[in-house]
């Protein structure tokens, strides 16, 4: 009897341990790969674009993440908030700060990635030094 009940207890904090693990796997870790290489590529197009400067991610230094909001019953997009260290093609370091939303990707499906570089963003869309995504 006592061994039914322990590995009922062992199921139950195996099964909370999952919700939980996949609750968060739904939006891509900081340094997922996919999330890394789409900053770099929207680094360098947007730079061009509307900044008119060639600029670059040369490399990655250290990624973290800053914070999770994970969904609740009010807030139904969870969020993955990230920073990294970078030098870019100018031989300069930075910070970028990074937003990863999940279901926010094409038609709702996927994730989308939100980016912003202290210094690079003179129209202040994030805030000031890239304040709303810290």
């Amino acid at each position: 009897m006592g061994a039914k009940i322990l590995v009922s207890t062992c199921l139950a904090v195996v099964a909370t341990a999952l919700t939980v693990a996949d609750s968060r796997a739904a939006t891509p870790r900081c340094d997922d790969a996919a999330v890394v290489g789409s900053v770099e590529s929207r680094f360098s197009r947007n730079n061009r674009q509307f900044l008119k400067i060639d600029l670059s991610i040369a490399d990655f230094g250290i990624i973290r993440e800053t914070g999770f909001r994970p969904t609740d019953a009010t807030h139904r997009v969870e969020r993955r908030f990230c920073h990294a260290t970078i030098t870019t093609s100018d031989g300069l370091g930075r910070n970028l700060w990074y937003l990863i939303e999940s279901t926010w990707g094409f038609a709702g499906l996927g994730s989308s990635v939100e980016f912003c570089t202290d210094g690079l963003d003179p129209w202040h869309v994030y805030g000031a030094r890239c304040a709303s995504l810290r």
